[in-house]
């Protein structure tokens, strides 16, 4: 019988309900006979429908004497029940240049990996990996990580050359975009160890609703679905939107999510005359936001920084107009003026302008643009091409000598 492949995901917590990248990504290994084992930073909340086990780092909490307890206990363990894969990452992360105290500390903080038999350890983002670059082949297991935008465009100047010692490891990386991979490639990574597996959607769940043209030119509507964040671009959107207030259009803007940036925004919307146009709806569920999908005219996604977004997949394929920003992976996620349209970033005059021209198109060009966009979300971001694909990344048997060994 053939022994079932066996994958451990280091996440800094459980995949909550609206992480639907790592939750589609879980069930569809499972689906096709994987073992997924999630390894995690904290444990938080424990959801009951992924069916995999979980295990959480070592816990210091508590004062220093309970600290040192704890710390020298999972050490000791670690060495007497592990201690061939526990001295092989110590010597590996000497040979790295790793100071005695940092060797140790590696081996208590992974000693809850160390003590697994895995195939693959594969990292979720990119600084999960940082000082942890030796730990898969420890345990002889191939290495891979996952770079989702902000790692690998914000982290490396909030942490310079953070990756240095994990570019020169032999990984398998995983990218969002076609774009990621050359920016991931100008670090010297050969492009036959990057793969592209862009976000999915259940194209099944958002579908294109049977009706016609929402908009009849009296109030429009428009929508966008994200955390409240610095990077999603949300002032220069109330910026673009006050614009628009002030040529006279008439408008209702909704922003589903949550996130630290609330009161800014709304001040700031408050500060723009536009408060009375925005509805802040906080969290939702996915049927909630399908249904405000569904009444919306207009979605925009005018982003900073933006490794994909799932949103803007369902939006088109709720047959939305969809209007993003030029932010790393969106220009791939929708295909200028045939699904969409693209505007570059930090221009919300040029985002009011384009807003104000979609409105002004013949219905027959914005049912084509729709129909475009549902078409293409439905043949190329669907989940079982995404479960297809990381079938194949975690099948390159060619390379699984020299990672593990």
């Amino acid at each position: 019988m053939k022994q079932k492949i066996k994958i451990g995901l280091v996440l800094s917590s459980p995949p909550g309900y609206s992480e639907t990248f790592f939750r589609n990504k879980i069930r569809g290994l499972q689906k096709h006979g994987y073992v997924v084992v999630l390894f995690v930073e904290n444990l938080g909340q424990i959801p009951d429908d992924l069916n995999c086990s979980i295990y959480a780092a070592p816990s210091f909490n508590g004062g220093i004497v309970l600290k040192a307890m704890t710390f020298f206990s999972v050490l000791i363990r670690s060495f007497i029940l592990h201690p061939m894969r526990t001295l092989r990452l110590y010597r590996l992360d000497k040979s790295d240049g790793f100071s005695f105290k940092k060797r140790i500390k590696n081996i208590v903080l992974n000693a809850f990996i160390l003590k697994q038999d895995l195939d693959w350890l594969h990292f979720g983002f990119g600084m999960l990996a940082v000082n942890r670059e030796n730990v898969a082949k420890a345990i002889g297991a191939q290495m891979a990580v996952s770079f989702r935008g902000f790692d690998l465009y914000l982290s490396p100047l909030k942490h310079p050359n953070c990756y240095v010692n994990l570019f020169k490891k032999h990984v398998h990386y995983h990218v969002l975009s076609a774009e990621m991979k050359r920016d991931l490639q100008q670090y010297g990574i050969s492009s036959k160890k990057i793969q592209v597996i862009t976000p999915a959607i259940d194209v099944s769940f958002f579908q294109k609703q049977d009706q016609n043209l929402i908009y009849n030119g009296e109030m429009l509507k428009i929508i966008t679905v994200a955390r409240l964040h610095w990077k999603k671009g949300l002032e220069y959107t109330l910026e673009a939107l006050s614009l628009l207030k002030a040529s006279g259009v008439r408008f209702t803007y909704t922003i589903i999510g949550v996130g630290e940036q609330y009161e800014r925004l709304m001040f700031a919307a408050y500060q723009l005359n536009i408060l009375d146009n925005i509805h802040f709806l906080g969290k939702a569920n996915h049927e909630v936001i399908k249904e405000q999908l569904s009444k919306a005219d207009i979605y925009l996604q005018y982003s900073i920084q933006e490794g994909f977004c799932n949103a803007v997949l369902e939006a088109q394929a709720m047959g939305l107009l969809c209007i993003s920003s030029d932010a790393e992976g969106l220009s791939e996620n929708i295909l200028h003026e045939q699904t969409g349209w693209v505007v570059p970033k930090r221009q919300p005059k040029l985002l009011a302008e384009k807003i104000q021209e979609v409105m002004a198109l013949p219905d027959s060009i914005k049912a084509s643009i729709r129909d475009q966009a549902v078409t293409r979300v439905r043949e190329q971001f669907n989940l079982e091409l995404q479960q297809q694909a990381f079938l194949a990344f975690y099948d390159t048997k060619t390379n699984m000598v020299e990672g593990a060994l």
